[in-house]
């Protein structure tokens, strides 16, 4: 998962002005309505390259042939949120047979090396892979129409929940100090303050553990991530996934 909003430091006088933004922005998506969201197409390709840049700095962007490649194995997983009529955030996504991973996965392993050929329709879990939102509009509400597009999805699909591996971009200022978990755990009780993973638990999300080495190139996380789960409270054990190849045998997922 990108980092999904950047703290931009204020302009002198702007501090109490910048306080008051933050607690409306607690409230309710205020400007949940000027935001769509849709299934990504190829003409979307360098705004959401351009996206990934400026939220992810010293990270690697999807290449051409892996958006393609995410678009032909789940296009529904695929997503852009228009603001203003521009592509203002980002997300992709692929199902998995979630025991086949655990924590000792890899952002390789899982994403089939950023193709999603490690897709498998007859998982009972969507592995959110990345979100970004362009951080010039942050407060507008495009993550949470973003999150909540993907809690759609996992509902209409009747999978059992959603995972993603939340970046840790402020860890690397402390890693003298403490260990992945218990940067992680400060950021949960509120001492840290990191984004990357606070929004999602805002989101409902739940905070499961850390995965090392999960992306070695992330060197603001020095490699960790946090992973994080939503169960579908509508889940129906005894129905199949809606996307499910019939004809394919499945095993627990």
């Amino acid at each position: 998962m990108g980092s999904i909003i950047e703290v931009f430091p204020g302009k002198r006088g702007a501090g109490r002005r910048s306080r008051v933004a933050s607690a409306w922005r607690g409230a309710p998506v205020p400007a949940i309505g000027a935001v769509r969201v849709r299934g990504a197409k190829l003409e979307d390709y360098a705004a959401i390259r351009a996206l990934q840049r400026v939220s992810n700095p010293g990270l690697p962007e999807w290449t051409l042939k892996q958006f393609e490649s995410h678009r032909n194995a789940f296009p529904e997983g695929q997503l852009v949120a228009i603001a203003d009529g521009e592509v203002a955030g980002a997300a992709s996504s692929l199902v998995l047979r979630w025991d086949d991973y655990a924590l000792d996965n890899t952002w390789k392993s899982v994403t089939g090396d950023g193709f999603f050929t490690t897709h498998d329709t007859a998982g009972r879990t969507l592995y959110g892979t990345d979100v970004v939102v362009d951080v010039s509009r942050r407060g507008a509400g495009i993550a949470r129409a973003i999150y909540q597009a993907q809690r759609k999805l996992c509902r209409k699909l009747n999978l059992r929940r959603i995972i993603s591996a939340a970046r840790l971009p402020g860890y690397h200022a402390v890693s003298g100090e403490m260990t992945p978990e218990m940067y992680a755990q400060r950021v949960i009780w509120g001492d840290i303050e990191d984004t990357s993973l606070r929004f999602p638990m805002s989101q409902g999300f739940q905070f499961c553990g850390i995965i090392r080495g999960y992306l070695p190139e992330d060197r603001e996380s020095a490699g960790n991530a946090a992973l994080v789960v939503w169960l579908n409270p509508l889940y129906s054990p005894t129905e199949p996934p809606a996307n499910v190849v019939t004809e394919r045998p499945r095993k627990c997922a």
